[in-house]
């Protein structure tokens, strides 16, 4: 449903930030994602830890190997399914996600060289299970507030239909 992936200088985070990030940024997205704190939706995300070497990543056009050796420059690619992602929610993930990284590391704010990009994967895009998946089947798990669920049915232009007996 969810992938953030954190790319950083190798050696930039420990495996305690490493374990503190990963339900960190889980729950930075999750939140804004389904309408409240919710573990069970957990599952549904993923955060992947991508260290590169300081002459593999460069700021400015000068290789980090070529910089000030403790340049400290993070990408934080958040990659969710589509939903109720008004412009207003981007930017409450985009702002929770930069805090959480900044309290995992220590920091009273956020670096100035950390950016966050928000995408969306269009519905019928992602897949999973020998299969597509849509976020419209995890609407009814009881994870999504009740609100969540009719913003993200509204944003998609789909509204429950007639229950069958």
């Amino acid at each position: 449903m969810t992938i953030i992936t954190v790319n950083a200088p190798k050696g930039r985070l420990n495996q305690e930030q490493r374990r503190t990030l990963a339900e960190a940024l889980t729950d930075a997205v999750l939140v804004p994602e389904v309408g409240r704190f919710a573990p069970a939706a957990r599952a549904g995300f993923q955060v992947h830890f991508v260290e590169r070497a300081a002459d593999m990543m460069a700021i400015g056009g000068r290789l980090l190997a070529d910089t000030v050796p403790d340049a400290d420059v993070m990408v934080i690619d958040v990659t969710v399914m589509d939903g109720d992602w008004r412009q207003e929610v981007r930017a409450e993930v985009i702002e929770r996600v930069l805090a959480a990284t900044a309290d995992a590391c220590g920091l009273p704010e956020p670096s100035p060289a950390w950016w966050v990009t928000f995408r969306v994967i269009d519905e019928g895009s992602w897949g999973s299970r020998g299969g597509v998946l849509s976020v419209l089947s995890l609407l009814d798990t009881g994870v999504f507030t009740e609100e969540k669920a009719e913003a993200v049915r509204a944003a998609l232009g789909t509204r429950p239909g007639p229950v069958s007996a």
